[in-house]
């Protein structure tokens, strides 16, 4: 926010007293608290929405005249999704200043409604990755001249993919969060989309056959790299040395595209991380995989997903079309 608007995030704007705030012992514990109810990345959308209204000439507080206006201006040049971030942007500020939301009003709402259905197209999803391809890419990774560097990214993908980890989760792992088990690799997630309370999810990796083990390619790679402490993941100039810091997210993105046009994959502008996470779901629901083992391995916490990604990996197997084409192949 900028200095014209208060952070909607002090102990002020939402009603706790001096009086209050000391009871916690200090501001900056306040501050703290406030600051982890909200998700680094979920904060940064909503500033951005709000500058991009504040560009647009809106100003908070505001009405819902001026969102009418504001949706009107923009519904046939920016994506209705992008706008619904905004309203939730847009309400979100006056709520935390306990003014009543005005984007909540039923015109700002209908006219909302209109621009979707005019203007909606469905969401881009990322392509699912397939068993084949991920064996493309090992095979592709294994003929390279050994490397600190290839050996990390052998291991990135096969952990990224049996794991079906998002590229957060995946950076984020540290040394401390395996527990290497005669069965395989318990991987510790501290904090995950599905767990921003922090209690703590759990992955396994069980031990497989070398070529394709997850569990054996982590721990070559973190011989390999002298990695003993600290990030799992990191980045690696081009002289092979390995950086301290974690790898970047977006550094997944780049490796995932770099190594599908590689294999040349024909449909490397749909790759992104999360063609590890769809592409594990899908794959094992074409192996007929138990729904709760999909659902354990993924760490999803709505059953709606992960039947989503089931009917999606099975929608050309478990087909009324193939029983009729059976029966009229009969016929004819």
């Amino acid at each position: 926010m900028d200095k014209k608007h208060p952070s909607p995030e002090s102990p002020q704007q939402l009603g706790v007293s001096p009086t209050g705030a000391q009871a916690l012992q200090s501001r900056e514990r306040v501050q703290r608290y406030l600051r982890e109810a909200t998700s680094d990345s979920t904060r940064r959308a909503y500033r951005s929405a709000i500058r991009q209204f504040e560009k647009w000439g809106g100003r908070l507080p505001t009405d819902s005249d001026h969102i009418v206006r504001y949706l009107l201006d923009r519904a046939e040049s920016v994506n209705p999704r992008t706008l619904d971030l905004h309203l939730t942007a847009i309400g979100q500020w006056h709520k935390l200043q306990g003014i009543a939301n005005p984007a909540d009003t039923a015109l700002v709402q209908k006219t909302m409604t209109g621009i979707r259905r005019l203007h909606g197209t469905p969401k881009q999803k990322a392509k699912a990755l397939r068993l084949e391809h991920i064996a493309a890419m090992t095979r592709y990774l294994r003929a390279l001249p050994q490397s600190r560097k290839n050996l990390r990214d052998l291991a990135l993908v096969l952990t990224a993919y049996f794991g079906a980890f998002r590229r957060s989760e995946l950076v984020a792992i540290r040394v401390a969060d395996l527990t290497w088990e005669d069965e395989g690799l318990i991987v510790r997630l501290p904090k995950s989309k599905t767990d921003q309370g922090g209690e703590g999810l759990m992955r396994a990796l069980p031990y497989g056959d070398a070529p394709v083990c997850p569990a054996t390619a982590l721990r070559q790679w973190l011989e390999a790299a002298a990695i003993s402490e600290g990030p799992v993941f990191r980045a690696i100039n081009r002289w092979d040395q390995v950086r301290p810091g974690q790898l970047n997210p977006g550094a997944v993105n780049d490796l995932l595209k770099k190594l599908g046009s590689e294999c040349n994959f024909d449909f490397v502008a749909s790759l992104s991380s999360h063609s590890f996470r769809r592409g594990m779901s899908t794959s094992a629901a074409r192996e007929k995989v138990e729904f709760e083992l999909i659902k354990m391995q993924g760490g999803w916490k709505s059953d709606a997903t992960v039947w989503e990604y089931i009917e999606e990996g099975q929608r050309l197997t478990d087909n009324a079309a193939i029983v009729l084409m059976e029966k009229m192949a009969r016929l004819v």
